[in-house]
């Protein structure tokens, strides 16, 4: 049997090129580290700081304190915002409490922001497409002071009364995906025609670049691992996506959750990291797929 014979017959891993901690992610993290180490006083932060439950774990243990209510926060002590951001209202109760605030928020998130509240000085009416449980929509749609409507599907903007407004401006969260979300902006431009501002597509570039990295993943791979929490929205979209592009793909927290029985049948085995997952998750992912004679490792 040739070289290249017995090469071919192994089973291989491929990593994403593009995956993991984006700009936006490591900063937040970098912000609240930086905190920690320069206070004296407790560090509390407002919503998990990323979704990534091995990040929370991580801060805790540093002991970062982290809060659904800022009625939790001691007055005058350090708060910092999430990569996700908060609503106007919700910073204006800060500052009232008089909390030491720290923005951590994602520099894109916060022109959304700037647009939403744009917004609502010009008074029109905001929509804007995401998941309306989410903490970056909730801020955002918080900016509008009231005058945002949140759309998750088609279906959502048709049950939208047409008479919303006069002049209308679209946003979208940041981890959505483009093709998906391009449908959505197609039934809302139907609906609302003239009315309608140009279209604002907010989808963030470091998404974007984790979906495509997917995309050529399922093109070689029958299975892929995608590493990342279940309320991570970007890692939730990854998993779809390689689904759509024909691959069984799996949302895994970590290396613990990959089963033996469960590699069966399968021989080219792909592995990205959604936005804020860490990359020693990656390579600890990779080391239990050698284990498990999963022998080469390509990008």
């Amino acid at each position: 049997m040739s070289a290249k014979t017995r090469d071919e017959i192994k089973k291989t891993v491929f990593l994403a090129k593009t995956r993991g901690f984006c700009a936006g992610v490591k900063n937040a993290i970098n912000t609240v580290d930086r905190l920690v180490a320069e206070s004296k006083s407790p560090v509390y932060v407002l919503h998990e700081i990323v979704h990534n439950r091995h990040v929370i774990r991580n801060l805790r243990k540093k002991g970062v304190v982290f809060v659904e209510d800022i009625g939790l926060v001691p007055p005058g002590a350090n708060l910092v915002f999430s990569a996700h951001g908060v609503s106007a209202m919700i910073e204006k109760a800060a500052i009232q409490r008089g909390l030491k605030i720290t923005d951590a928020t994602c520099p894109i998130v916060k022109k959304i922001h700037s647009k939403a509240s744009s917004c609502s000085r010009k008074k029109w009416t905001l929509i804007l497409i995401g998941h309306r449980n989410h903490p970056e929509t909730i801020g955002a749609a918080g900016r509008a002071k009231g005058n945002c409507r949140i759309v998750e599907d088609e279906k959502d903007v048709q049950k939208l009364p047409k008479n919303i407004g006069e002049k209308i401006l679209c946003l979208t969260q940041t981890t959505l995906n483009p093709e998906e979300t391009l449908k959505i902006e197609r039934a809302i431009k139907k609906k609302f025609g003239g009315k309608l501002l140009p279209f604002q597509n907010n989808i963030c570039y470091a998404t974007v670049k984790r979906q495509n990295a997917v995309k050529k993943l399922a093109s070689k791979c029958d299975l892929i691992f995608i590493i990342g929490s279940k309320n991570s929205s970007n890692s939730r979209r990854l998993k779809e996506i390689a689904e759509k592009c024909g691959a069984t793909a799996a949302l895994i927290e970590d290396q613990t959750m990959i089963k033996p029985e469960f590699l069966c049948g399968h021989k080219n085995i792909g592995i990205s990291a959604g936005a804020s997952a860490p990359e020693i998750l990656v390579q600890k992912t990779v080391s239990k797929l050698k284990r498990l004679g999963w022998e080469k490792c390509k990008i």
